[in-house]
């Protein structure tokens, strides 16, 4: 390819054209952040354009002809000039009809005929070579994810002549090129993304170096203080995981509204931009404590105090990819990893139902939030109910679906280019239901088994830390004893506490009593000590990593090879029974 237009471009493009003009391709697929601007520079000057149109005018700048398509109007003309504009509508003119009659088709099989007949049309000028670029904007509507046994009568011709235009020796002899353009290369068909005569490039988020470029060049006729608290640097480092559009509408918006935007403003924009960009399907979970509210679990917390001090001085070859946080219910799983997100000061992201009954869409799905997390790094990554959420490796009663998430959630996890990067925190009270492969070493390594208070000095403890949560405050001697027999979750001890804060508040009491938390753990009555819950701790003590994570009466068991066998025949025979 000699695009001849460009003095330099984002890497993707450089793979493209030697891709290209090594005649190993015609066809490729760009998916991914393609609806951001693509930076490039040209005649010395810095330039910011759409994908579509950088392609047409930059890559393809020098093609005797690019066309555009998107369905909402017909195929047209797209060019950077008047010039070229006149020059390549002389070129329709000649090779495939009248201007108009072309923008006004429409209908994809008609449109894709008419190129057919155009480019068979050129092949046959040996004495011209006439290079063409043909550009389909929101490929996912022309030839869409769909199996082979229901693919759409309307959609086969559309597929045939797409595969044919890839695989043909003489289309790659000849100058042409076809890109296709889609957000997610699930929702695209999979004859086209798996094809062995197709490219596939993803359009990655911009790195720090690509967003302090733009902010330095919307800033270029001012001072940067004068609408942000934060240098350029300070700017680019913050706003990881966001795109230029995104960077575009807030630098826009402080510069014609002449206000400054604070950190506070940033946290909050920043938030709603990414939570948008994954479409509601992710979470970002502002952590309000750190490891130092945790109670008990003294090992499991002195290591995630290490390992998160270990993240912050930069030592990510010696952090693990990920913890499984297990236990039985009430126990603190999810607080235990914001406490770890709040320790670093690193976003923790919660991952929500990202599942649907359309086919392919939540493959589709999954594959968005991923790409987004790649580029929020560092960042903790919390899947609860992650027996549920991951899938597994056999998926046959869902037409595959689970199996294809477990892919890509295995395939992410043991990417240890992420190691410190990404940090995920799978939390499920049945750690035993989770596919082995994710729980291996490389992917989730350390597994934290979490119980409820059997000290009276956690008990006491638990009672403070949950106060203190709740912004109440409460002395030890305030602390009711500890009830006989009856093992209290923190999530119990936490409803003791906002219940012993109603009735303050019912009798006009500014403060709570220890005689209000007394009354109300009279009042409580925990959940059923169910044999679920001892199969949860049972199997939360199998799964632990390291027995200096266990409670004292646990450690003894498991250093013994008896004891370990009890506890299987113990999980065994509760399993059998729930």
């Amino acid at each position: 390819m000699n695009n001849g237009a460009s003095d330099f471009g984002p890497d993707w493009a450089d793979e493209l054209r030697r891709a290209h003009a090594g005649g190993i391709r015609q066809l490729f697929v760009l998916h991914g952040n393609v609806g951001d601007l693509v930076g490039y520079e040209s005649g010395g000057e810095l330039k910011y354009s759409q994908l579509s149109e950088y392609l047409a005018t930059q890559l393809f700048g020098s093609f005797d002809a690019a066309l555009y398509y998107d369905q909402v109007r017909g195929p047209r003309a797209m060019a950077g000039s008047q010039k070229r504009l006149n020059a390549i509508n002389q070129h329709i003119e000649r090779f495939i009809g009248p201007v108009e009659e072309l923008r006004n088709t429409t209908q994809v099989a008609r449109v894709f005929a008419i190129f057919d007949r155009y480019l068979e049309r050129l092949l046959l000028l040996d004495s011209e070579r006439q290079s063409t670029a043909l550009i389909f904007d929101y490929a996912h509507f022309m030839v869409p994810s769909t199996s082979v046994s229901t693919t759409a009568r309307e959609l086969a011709p559309t597929l045939a002549t797409l595969l044919n235009w890839a695989k043909s020796p003489y289309f790659k002899k000849a100058p042409f090129a076809f890109c296709l353009i889609s957000e997610r290369l699930s929702d695209l068909h999979d004859a086209v993304t798996r094809n062995a005569h197709v490219t596939n490039i993803e359009i990655p988020f911009p790195n720090r170096e690509e967003r302090l470029r733009f902010i330095n060049w919307m800033t270029r006729e001012m001072a940067i203080d004068e609408i942000c608290e934060l240098d350029a640097g300070a700017l680019a480092d913050f706003t990881r995981g966001l795109t230029l559009i995104h960077l575009q509408g807030m630098l826009q918006r402080a510069i014609r509204q002449k206000t400054i935007l604070t950190v506070d403003i940033l946290r909050r924009y920043k938030k709603q931009m990414i939570e948008d960009e994954c479409q509601g399907l992710v979470e970002i979970v502002e952590p309000l404590h750190n490891l130092e509210m945790v109670v008990g679990q003294q090992e499991a917390r002195q290591r995630l105090l290490e390992d998160a001090a270990l993240i912050q001085k930069g030592h990510l070859d010696a952090v693990p990819m990920g913890y499984l946080i297990c236990g039985p219910v009430g126990t603190g799983k999810s607080f235990l990893a914001e406490c770890y997100a709040g320790s670093i000061g690193m976003p923790c992201v919660k991952l929500l139902n990202f599942r649907s009954k359309y086919v392919g869409e939540t493959e589709g799905n999954l594959e968005k939030i991923l790409k987004v997390l790649r580029v929020m790094g560092p960042v903790a990554v919390m899947i609860d109910e992650a027996d549920a959420v991951m899938g597994d490796r056999t998926g046959g009663s869902d037409s595959g679906t689970s199996s294809r998430i477990f892919s890509q959630f295995a395939t992410q996890m043991g990417n240890t280019q992420y190691r410190g990067s990404i940090v995920w925190f799978l939390l499920t009270c049945r750690p035993d239901l989770l596919p082995i492969d994710i729980k291996r070493q490389g992917r989730c390594e350390v597994h934290i088994p979490l119980f409820y208070p059997e000290t009276e000095e956690d008990y006491t403890e638990m009672f403070q830390v949950m106060g203190k949560k709740n912004r109440i405050a409460i002395a030890r001697d305030d602390v009711p004893p500890m009830p006989d027999g009856i093992l209290l979750s923190g999530a119990d001890i936490e409803g003791i506490i906002t219940r012993a804060r109603r009735m303050a508040i019912l009798e006009e009491s500014d403060n709570v009593t220890a005689a209000h938390l007394r009354a109300s753990l009279s009042q409580f009555v925990p959940s059923h000590q169910s044999e679920e819950k001892q199969l949860q701790v049972v199997a939360a003590v199998i799964e632990s990593t390291d027995v200096n994570f266990l409670p004292e009466s646990y450690r003894k068991q498991v250093k013994d090879e008896e004891g370990r066998n009890e506890l299987a025949r113990e999980y065994s025979a509760l399993l059998a029974r729930v």
